[in-house]
C-alpha cells in the first residue's frame, strides 16, 4: 500500500469530526502545489513534502494537529499557528471539533514552507549550483 492509500485509509477509519476536518487539511495542503509528495513515517503518521518536509498531521483524542516542521522561520501573517509557540523549529495548528481553517492562509503558509526548503536546500548545494539558481542532485 503506497502513502497516499495509507492517508485514505486512516482517514476513513476517522469516522468523526476528525477524519473531516484531516481530509480538509490535506485537499488544502495539495492544492497549495501540484509538486507536493505525500508520505506515511512513524508508524502511521502522513507527511507531505516538497524539496523537504513541510508538515505532519495527526488525529488526536480531542484534536486534529498540523505540526510544520520549520514553522519557527515561516511568517504567519494570519497567525494559523496555535501550538508549539516557544519552541525553536517546530509550529503546530490544533484544531478542535467546530473549528474552521482559513484555507487560502494555509495555503499561503505552505508555499512558504516549500520555498523556505527550497532555499535550504541551495544553501547546501555547491557554489555553480547555486549560482544557476538550481537544486543539486545530492
Amino acid at each position: 500500500m503506497n502513502a497516499s492509500e495509507n492517508i485514505d485509509r486512516l482517514i476513513a477509519g476517522l469516522a468523526d469530526w476528525r477524519g473531516k476536518t484531516l481530509a480538509g487539511l490535506r485537499k488544502t495542503i495539495l492544492a497549495a502545489d501540484p509538486e507536493i509528495v505525500e508520505e506515511w513515517k512513524w508508524m502511521g503518521s502522513p507527511v507531505w513534502s516538497r524539496d523537504g518536509m513541510i508538515a505532519v498531521g495527526n488525529a488526536h483524542k480531542d484534536k486534529v494537529k498540523l505540526t510544520f516542521s520549520h514553522g519557527a522561520r515561516l511568517p504567519d501573517p494570519d497567525r494559523l499557528f496555535n501550538a508549539g509557540l516557544g519552541g525553536g523549529v517546530w509550529r503546530a495548528i490544533d484544531l478542535f471539533e467546530g473549528d474552521k481553517i482559513d484555507e487560502p492562509a494555509l495555503k499561503t503558509l505552505v508555499r512558504a514552507a516549500i520555498e523556505f526548503n527550497r532555499i535550504k536546500l541551495l544553501k547546501r548545494a555547491p557554489a555553480r549550483v547555486r549560482a544557476k539558481g538550481q537544486k543539486s542532485s545530492e
